[in-house]
């Protein structure tokens, strides 16, 4: 159910963001919508931040893989457990650049009837890495429509990425690797009982969003075309807060697309899609294993008027003795 359910709620979008090509309709699904999802996604990301940063951490609470930094004869694993700023800056580039923590993932079985056995398992690794590089890429490919002229980088980025010239219009690699990526993710949780167990409604909406930006997307690059010069004056016209709906009518496939962009970018603040920067700011990533070189104070732990035992002896000594309680004190 929770399949059918996001995939009907994904389809009922797209079919709603068709209706951008009708008359008098382009505004307010190329200009309006485009600038409030704008507006929601850097808002509410902007509020988890100051609430994540906000938060006080009176605690060193790295998570570590290898041996701290000790006495110079041990081996540090640096890291693994970084111990400065600069180990901590490497160790977070290679968690956010090539998901250095999910290779270490190891999937249990059972062999021989009664035998769990652990082996490692990085078809996932695989995966994310496939379909996170190939996302960065294709947004970075759209950004020529939204300036003019188009900069060398781009330029060559694009040459790059279709470098195979394949077919009219090139065929992209990264477009090809992109819907590749999303299908084994969704088909991987739609494989396992154990996923589909603990899948959420959230997690299939998210891959059918993409799938259903990427597979409009590339629909309207290869087969369905559309005026490409019209999309990049709204495009231009929208950046530069100059908002223009072209005369000639946009094909409604485009807004079909726009809109499951605009709806990906207002959710992503509500949705598991923050951990983009929630990675950055997790205190068991970001901070130093240095405990036994510096001492931390609890910033916390501010003065406590405490009633110790000598005083709370000297307040009833005398019903205590009165009690036969023994004292430390006669008087």
């Amino acid at each position: 159910m929770k399949v059918v359910a996001s995939l009907a709620i994904v389809g009922g979008l797209f079919l709603l963001g068709l209706l951008g090509a009708a008359p008098g309709m382009g505004y307010v699904f190329g200009v309006v919508i485009p600038y409030l999802a704008v507006a929601l996604c850097i808002g509410g990301m902007i509020r988890l931040v100051w609430s994540w940063a906000s938060v006080p951490v009176p605690f060193r609470i790295p998570t570590t893989c290898g041996q701290q930094k000790s006495l110079p004869w041990i081996k540090q694993a640096k890291f693994d457990n970084p111990h400065n700023r600069l180990t901590v800056i490497a160790r977070m580039a290679m968690e956010v650049l090539f998901f250095r923590s999910l290779m270490r993932n190891t999937k249990g079985k059972l062999i021989e009837g009664d035998r769990l056995v652990y082996t490692t398992e990085i078809t996932l690794w695989l995966g994310a890495l496939a379909f996170h590089w190939s996302l960065l890429i294709v947004l970075l490919r759209h950004l020529r429509l939204f300036v003019e002229p188009v900069p060398v980088c781009l330029t060559f980025l694009q040459q790059a990425d279709g470098f195979l010239e394949v077919g009219v219009p090139v065929f992209y690699v990264t477009s090809i690797v992109l819907l590749a990526a999303l299908a084994f993710l969704l088909v991987r949780r739609l494989a396992s009982p154990q996923l589909r167990y603990i899948s959420l409604l959230d997690d299939y909406l998210l891959l059918f969003l993409l799938l259903g930006i990427g597979l409009s997307g590339f629909w309207m690059r290869h087969f369905d075309k559309t005026d490409i010069v019209g999309i990049k004056e709204l495009a231009v016209g929208l950046v530069s807060f100059r908002p223009l709906v072209p005369a000639e009518p946009i094909a409604p496939l485009f807004f079909g697309h726009l809109f499951l962009v605009c709806v990906l970018l207002a959710y992503i603040p509500f949705s598991k899609l923050v951990h983009m920067a929630g990675a950055l700011l997790s205190p068991t990533r970001n901070m130093a294993n240095n405990n036994r070189a510096v001492r931390h104070v609890n910033p916390w732990d501010y003065p406590v008027k405490v009633h110790p035992y000598d005083e709370y002896e000297d307040e009833l000594r005398d019903k205590m003795k009165a009690a036969g309680v023994p004292v430390e004190k006669e008087s």
